[in-house]
């Protein structure tokens, strides 16, 4: 077991849950039980996965709860782009979280690599 506070992957993840927050909070109040709750709790997933991940016994469940994460983020990916094209996020705004979501797969995916290769 680890203290999931202690990863900057869990730091960055709960900072693009945070981000999500905030960009949702201007949404239409008729998404409030759609896309602002599909996005909000596909975000908060991605820490929570790692967390719930760093409290398992064994490296295979940890990388199962990482993968799980992953998906969680790609979920998002998709999300932002609907938003946008719903008009519901600015470019800007679609890029920055964009940009955001994209580091935490890259930190995911580079983790996922290296518990899997220390498993071997």
């Amino acid at each position: 077991m680890q203290d999931f506070q202690k990863l900057k992957i869990w730091e960055k993840s709960h900072e693009l849950t945070l981000a999500v927050y905030r960009a949702t909070a201007s949404f239409p109040k008729d998404e409030l039980y759609g896309l602002v709750s599909q996005m909000r709790r596909c975000s908060s997933s991605v820490p929570s996965n790692i967390a719930e991940g760093c409290g398992r016994s064994t490296k295979p469940d940890f990388l199962r709860f990482l993968h799980n994460a992953m998906g969680s983020a790609k979920e998002l990916e998709y999300q932002l782009i609907l938003a946008r094209d719903l008009s519901y996020l600015s470019d800007a705004a679609y890029s920055t979280l964009r940009d955001a979501v994209t580091e935490v797969e890259r930190m995911l995916a580079g983790f996922i690599t290296m518990l899997e290769q220390d498993r071997e």
